[in-house]
């Protein structure tokens, strides 16, 4: 089993690697790389090294049953809207790219949020 810090930094280049596939991304924050659509953040690498998206809540529902996984909490908080993938489909490019544009398609379809500029 990799250590902590492996996995990380391995799930890290993943998650570079597929926000510069979609052309006009670029992962935003220094501590905990995110990507945000229209001031709307829609993934982010948390701390553990696991990949989070933004999905639609039917959506959530349903990859929660199929992946037997639960709520996203981060600092104490759930975030209603969000799914980490398990390391099977970090792994697996195919999965990992449809999540991500389902996440991105879904992104766009939420209200902009006013900048504070």
């Amino acid at each position: 089993m990799a250590e902590p810090a492996e996995t990380y930094a391995a799930n890290l280049a993943i998650y570079e690697a597929v926000v510069a596939a979609h052309l006009g991304l670029a992962p935003k924050g220094k501590k905990m790389p995110y990507t945000a659509l229209n001031g709307n953040m829609f993934s982010f690498l948390d701390p553990d090294g696991r990949i989070c998206v933004r999905l639609a809540k039917e959506d959530v529902a349903a990859f929660n049953a199929k992946y037997g996984t639960g709520p996203v909490v981060q600092y104490g908080a759930v975030m209603k809207e969000y799914v980490a993938l398990p390391q099977a489909v970090i792994d697996d490019s195919e999965q990992r790219s449809a999540l991500f544009a389902q996440s991105l398609a879904f992104a766009r379809t939420l209200k902009p949020k006013p900048t504070k500029r």
